[in-house]
């Protein structure tokens, strides 16, 4: 997606440990415009009426799931990283680890929200290692509900993230996706699409 890569190249920043910060625009503060075009975009990669539900982690998921559903007008569910005094019932648990955050967790999802009814796209803003969009896997394979694809706006192709799930025979969709980046001169290397 040309918009985003130009967006990427212009306020994204590298930092050390293969860390690339889009938070001016995508995970913290959050162009709705651009988000509208990534939700646009995703549906026409993702075409038909399959799709029941939308799943993503919470927090920087949420804003791009959520700005997504209104072109599948279906509903969002997001997996939480703690367990709350509002959360009641049984739920599905996954064990993930966040790159970013350097640390493993639990991630929860109410089993009332997802089904074997359900046919699930994934979407996220990141993929490096894998790791949450396997725990998000998980929980709808948990569910008995089918994964229909995953959607990322980020994929840093030079991570095996990308790589592990599609060995698994699951369709990743990723907007833009990051071959090389070099810290010293800012420079953002983009697999051709």
């Amino acid at each position: 997606m040309q918009l985003l890569e130009e967006r990427i190249r212009k306020d994204g920043q590298i930092r050390e440990g293969n860390v690339l910060k889009v938070d001016s625009f995508l995970n913290h503060q959050i162009d709705i415009d651009l988000c509208n075009e990534i939700g646009r975009e995703f549906r026409r990669l993702f075409p038909g009426d399959r799709i029941t539900k939308i799943l993503t982690i919470e927090a920087s998921g949420i804003g791009i799931a959520c700005i997504t559903a209104q072109y599948f007008h279906v509903p969002v569910v997001f997996a939480k990283k703690s367990q709350s005094i509002n959360l009641d019932g049984d739920m599905y648990t996954a064990q993930v680890e966040s790159y970013t955050h350097k640390r493993t967790y639990d991630v929860i999802l109410s089993r009332k929200f997802l089904t074997e009814k359900d046919r699930v796209l994934i979407v996220d803003d990141f993929l490096a290692n894998g790791c949450a969009t396997a725990g998000l896997v998980e929980l709808v394979h948990s569910a008995g509900a089918a994964v229909e694809g995953i959607g990322i706006v980020i994929e840093k192709g030079f991570q095996k993230g990308g790589r592990m799930l599609r060995e698994r025979g699951i369709r990743v969709e990723s907007l833009a996706i990051v071959e090389a980046m070099e810290p010293a001169t800012g420079t953002i290397t983009f697999r051709q699409q």
